[in-house]
């Protein structure tokens, strides 16, 4: 009996053969409509757009976000603040030509469109003020000083006027080195009402200041989560760069394989079509992409290009054994139906349980994907077989395979002793030992952000080099935590509600990782000092409603609303690591819990450290349930292909042991699970699962043809495992080279996307056959196999 026998044997029921001819008997009206298709989400694809919305990036139904969402009038843009250090290289603040290239800057800065102007603040703007008390009183005003001319007289009293502000350290640098001009953006376009458009504003800011005011005597820095964002969505480039080495990688690699020229574009080309459909698909229904979608049609080409390796492969094995292309390319639609939509339900499946995260961007992220695996169904699974079937393998291919069967595959016999049973016991004893570590080191995996500045960009961006500027010459952190006080209108001024506030941030100022806070009882008591000559006895509240009236010409318009029933409470933190948000949210918690008011409620909360402490949250809620969730499902799926527990078993265990080793392999590499990369973790499954139903599928086949394991195994591998091996490779080195892109999320996938390629793949060669030794027993397949077979029979004459 030949190889391809064996191999035609391998169809699941009537279901696989009425698709078959339904397909092959309509080829000419179906290559018409992919074609018409594809030329209409081709130009809608030309229409895609990639979302910058910022409330897009947050779990909307955090009762943080909704907290702020609630009082967005009086927090504004979110929590999201631009800040800009101009930094004099060659000397201080107080040289003429700088303070007119900062006085500038500030200038420009309020015309940028989307900042809330009243917010502005710099040692320019009139709402940032100096106070002194003086033998006549209480004395104050601007710090920039009345008629300022440049003079050495005036720059003089602006130097007094900083050191008797208080902003040193907030605006000006603790150096003198530098001063900061600072701004909030609303969430929405003023003029338009649309969500700002962060990669849009980061683009216009670059251009009126960075570019406009840098020179050798005068450094920009900006910070901000806008900055933030546009810079990432500014990376687009790159990854293209990133999608088009991958194609040209895949391309040599599936050459060299096949030696078809063929049997190389095509599946190339119906991959590609998939994400063109895929993106045409989105924007005709007018959904975006966001920064973290943007990798998916990457994705989705490298399941296309799992799928069609295995077709191609089946192919040319089918035609190398004498059969017309058409025939060939039919047997091998009907022998991989039900195992490749086995595998792609799975990869859906991987990306549908990112639905349960509530982060809008990571569903985009989930429907974008199983848009994509919808069609590969159709262009991988229906169009490369009908091309094939026209096309055929070429001469030089139908050559490669035939040298390969002339020749005695050592390779193939040597990994075949995976099957061998004391190889099996030795096996499943490394991936004992694999789970242990797995389990050990999975153990110091953290939620959340484990670095300082931006994680989603490299230590030595840019933005990370201005944000370690800033932080390093400024006292007041870039990490802040909001606390939304809100009390009855005319109340946030009592002494019981001061009092509290007083108290809850001096609780906070104790938690580790607080470096400072700021509040309305702060200013009160900094103001009363002042006016006593400084004395500390008077550093305090005080219960004289008079007295803390007096005061309220000097608090700023950020620490107590109009009506005074909102004053926040502002946490300025170290950093923005998980454990330090842990701590803070909890000591917060604590207070709010043990200090119930009547005419007070303390919100929890915003600013850029709040935002991310939720976030941290639903994504440690989620990533257990979604875990458990997509290993449920493909078990389902699996035993509804195979009917058989132990083939679920033999094709989920190396999964699983994957999974294991990759929370190990990210705490290692100290990379967090969050927003950029627990798809990853989900992901691995859905794809991973593609290598083991191929090879189980294939593999159950020999043995219904009565083989021993070994055997089986041996021819297994001589067919769908060089197809898996070779897929394997290719997408690892594909995602591979996103380890040296500039963004750093991108980069932290390539990494964990190529551990996960590759060892999906050997636990595929490696352990299943491990496990198929003690779990699957050839005699009783066969029997079951014959059992089948007879009651189709009976049923067939009845």
């Amino acid at each position: 009996m030949s190889e391809q026998n064996n191999l035609s044997s391998y169809q699941y029921g009537a279901e696989a053969k009425i698709y078959e001819r339904v397909i092959f008997n309509n080829r000419p009206i179906l290559l018409v409509l992919f074609v018409l298709l594809t030329g209409f989400f081709g130009y809608q694809a030309t229409k895609t757009t990639v979302s910058t919305n910022f409330l897009d990036m947050i779990p909307g139904e955090h009762r943080f976000i909704k907290n702020m969402v609630a009082n967005l009038d009086q927090v504004g843009a979110s929590g999201t603040v631009i800040q800009i250090a101009v930094e004099n290289t060659s000397g201080d603040i107080f040289d003429p030509e700088y303070l007119e290239v900062l006085k500038s800057i500030s200038d420009e800065t309020f015309y940028l469109q989307g900042v809330n102007r009243r917010s502005l603040e710099s040692i320019w703007t009139p709402n940032v003020r100096w106070s002194a008390v003086t033998e006549e009183g209480f004395e104050g005003g601007p710090v920039a000083p009345n008629g300022y001319d440049g003079s050495p007289e005036k720059i003089n009293e602006l130097r007094q006027n900083i050191l008797r502000s208080g902003r040193v350290g907030s605006l000006v640098a603790d150096n003198f080195k530098s001063a900061m001009v600072s701004v909030s953006l609303f969430d929405a376009d003023p003029d338009t009402g649309e969500p700002l458009d962060y990669q849009k504003f980061s683009a216009e800011l670059e251009q009126s200041i960075r570019d406009k005011y840098q020179s050798d005597k005068v450094k920009i820095h900006v910070i901000g989560v806008a900055k933030l964002i546009g810079d990432l969505m500014d990376a687009g480039p790159q990854i293209a760069m990133f999608f088009g080495l991958a194609i040209i990688i895949t391309f040599m690699l599936l050459l060299w394989y096949s030696r078809c020229m063929i049997g190389t574009l095509a599946p190339l080309a119906c991959s590609i079509i998939a994400v063109v459909w895929q993106l045409g698909i989105l924007a005709t229904f007018g959904k975006s992409l966001s920064a973290y979608s943007s990798l998916v049609p990457f994705l989705i080409f490298a399941i296309g290009i799992s799928h069609g390796i295995q077709i191609i492969n089946t192919v040319a094995i089918n035609e190398s054994d004498g059969d017309s292309s058409e025939t060939a390319a039919r047997k091998a639609f009907r022998t991989l139906y039900v195992p490749g939509m086995t595998a792609l339900l799975s990869d859906g499946i991987g990306f549908l349980t990112l639905y349960i995260i509530d982060i809008q961007a990571i569903k985009d992220l989930t429907v974008a994907a199983c848009v994509g695996i919808a069609v590969i169904v159709l262009t991988n699974l229906i169009l490369l077989p009908i091309l094939m079937s026209y096309f055929g393998i070429t001469k030089s291919g139908l050559r490669h395979v035939n040298n390969k069967n002339e020749q005695h595959p050592v390779l193939w016999e040597k990994l075949s002793n995976f099957a061998n049973p004391k190889v099996a016991v030795v096996s499943v004893c490394i991936a004992l030992v694999g789970f242990g570590i797995g389990f050990v080191g999975g153990q110091d995996l953290k939620t959340g952000d484990l670095d300082k500045g931006a994680p989603e960009l490299h230590p030595d961006s840019r933005y990370n080099l201005d944000s370690a500027y800033i932080s390093n010459n400024y006292g007041v952190s870039s990490d802040i935590f909001l606390i939304m006080v809100k009390t009855p209108k005319d109340q946030c001024s009592s002494y019981e509600n001061l009092e509290a506030i007083d108290r809850f941030a001096w609780d906070m100022e104790n938690v580790p990782g607080v470096q400072s806070s700021v509040s309305l009882a702060y200013v009160i008591r900094q103001v009363l000092s002042g006016f006593s000559e400084g004395s500390l006895k008077w550093n305090t509240i005080p219960r004289d409603q008079a007295a803390i009236n007096s005061t309220f010409f000097q608090v700023p318009e950020a620490l107590v609303n109009t009506d005074c029933s909102y004053a926040p409470l502002i946490l300025f933190l170290a950093d923005h690591k998980a454990e330090t948000l842990e701590g803070v949210v909890a000591a917060a918690e604590q207070f709010i819990a043990d200090n119930k008011m009547e005419n007070m409620e303390f919100l929890l909360a915003t600013g850029n450290a709040g935002i991310e402490a939720a976030t941290n949250e639903v994504i440690d809620a989620a990533q257990d349930k979604m875990l458990i969730l997509v290993y449920v499902v493909v078990c389902l799926l699996v035993y509804a292909s195979f009917s058989s527990i132990p083939a679920v078993a033999c094709i989920v265990v190396p999964l699983m042991l994957t999974s294991a080793l990759c929370q190990a392999l990210m705490a290692y590499l100290g990379i967090g699970v969050k927003v950029a990369t627990l798809p990853v973790i989900a992901l691995g499954v859905g794809i991973g699962v593609d290598y083991g139903i191929y090879i189980y599928g294939r593999l159950e086949t020999y043995l219904k043809e009565g083989m021993p394991l070994q055997e089986a195994y041996f021819n297994t591998l001589k067919t769908t495992g060089k197809a898996v091996a070779l897929t394997g490779i290719t997408l690892a080195i594909g995602v591979g080279t996103w380890i040296f892109s500039p963004i750093k999320f991108q980069a932290d996938m390539g990494k964990l996307l190529t551990f996960m390629f590759l060892w999906n793949m050997v636990g595929a060669i490696w352990l299943l056959p491990a496990l198929a030794h003690f779990l699957i027993k050839p005699e009783k397949v066969l029997a079951r196999e014959e059992k089948k077979k007879a009651k189709q029979m009976k049923k067939k004459m009845a």
